[in-house]
């Protein structure tokens, strides 16, 4: 029996940037969907910058309606300011997958490396590469939060094969 296709979103998050990216199942391939990038200004108000990012959120999620949202997992030891900020655009970020029922799952960096590379240890342009090369992208994706978005969606896909759910 063929399994439905699948579509998931994944979201590079960030309190300046904020790269998603759309991709479908169909079988045992992935294609790409769209992409979004929502940017704000540090010379905008905090509160300014977080609601253009819900809202922009918002509006890709409902145009996409994915089954999951990837999201990268950010783990700042020693920049904790930093740390906060980009946690305050994820929590809006959640905010929105939660308001559209959309279950959330996080990757890890070497989770995405490895998955897309098959090495925990591989750089930026190997990743997009292998997101260019398996999405059939003619060029490279607009900015890299918009490819680290496309290689957590095809993470989570490739998560789900893994596990024998997809």
């Amino acid at each position: 029996m063929a399994r439905a296709p699948r579509v998931v979103v994944g979201l590079d998050p960030g309190l300046a940037n904020v790269g998603l990216g759309a991709v479908r199942q169909v079988g045992q391939e992935a294609f790409f969907l769209g992409t979004s990038l929502i940017r704000s200004s540090s010379k905008e108000r905090t509160g300014k910058r977080l609601e253009r990012i819900f809202t922009g959120t918002h509006a890709f999620l409902e145009a996409h309606q994915p089954e999951a949202l990837a999201l990268e997992g950010q783990y700042f030891h020693r920049q904790h300011e930093l740390s906060f900020k980009v946690g305050q655009a994820v929590g809006v970020c959640l905010l929105a997958a939660q308001q559209l029922e959309i279950e959330v799952f996080e990757y890890g960096p070497m989770q995405v490396k490895q998955a897309l590379v098959g090495s925990g240890r591989a750089d930026k342009a190997q990743v997009a590469f292998m997101v260019r090369g398996l999405l059939r992208l003619k060029g490279a994706p607009e900015s890299h939060h918009v490819s680290d978005a496309l290689a957590l969606a095809l993470t989570h896909l490739s998560t789900l094969r893994f596990e024998g759910q997809g």
